[in-house]
Formats: C-alpha cells, structure tokens, sequence
C-alpha cells in the first residue's frame, strides 16, 4: 500500500455534518487524501455517503505508526470516536483550511 514506511504518516476523520457519518483514514500526504474525499476522486464509502469534512487529524511519526492508530481507531465505539473529535474540535469545524495554510 505504501513505497516508503518513513514517511510521515497521518491518521484522519472526515464527517459527512456535525456528529454524522464518521470515516478514519490513513495516509502519508494529508492535503492531497483529504482533497480526493471532497472532489469526490476517492472511490467507496466516503463519496457514496458525501463525507468529506475534515473534523480531526494527527501526526504520527511514520506510515506505519498511523496505520496502527487507524486500526485502534477503527475498533472505538461511536462515542469515543466522537469524544476525540470534540476534545480537538468542539464545533466539528472543517479543518481543511487549516492543513492548507
């Protein structure tokens, strides 16, 4: 899946609205992933449930530290999921702008 495992990795969550329908993804280059969901370019489950708001994101220190953090991710409740998002961001504000600069 990915070439380099040193690269810098991100684990992120995109809303379709405020506490709607919750993604977690992983990828090395976090503007041009979280760029495909919005132009709808990325396939699946995210453009056929139009979630593409970027509500949470972090650094990890390679691809495959984010990849072990999606996967802890992936088996959280709901709730927790969405605790995690409001510690960082309590009105669920679309990031996006913040990762472009």
């Amino acid at each position: 899946m990915y070439a380099n495992y040193e690269k810098t990795g991100y684990v992120y969550i995109l809303a379709s609205k405020v506490a709607g329908t919750l993604y977690v993804g992983v990828t090395s280059d976090l503007v041009k992933r979280i760029s495909q969901h919005r132009e709808g370019t990325f396939a699946g489950f995210t453009a056929d449930h139009k979630v593409d708001r970027l509500v949470y994101y972090e650094e990890c220190g390679s691809v495959m530290a984010a990849i072990e953090r999606e996967k802890k991710l992936k088996k959280w409740r709901r709730q927790w999921k969405i605790q995690l998002i409001e510690n960082k961001n309590p009105k669920w504000a679309d990031l996006f702008s913040e990762i472009t600069g």
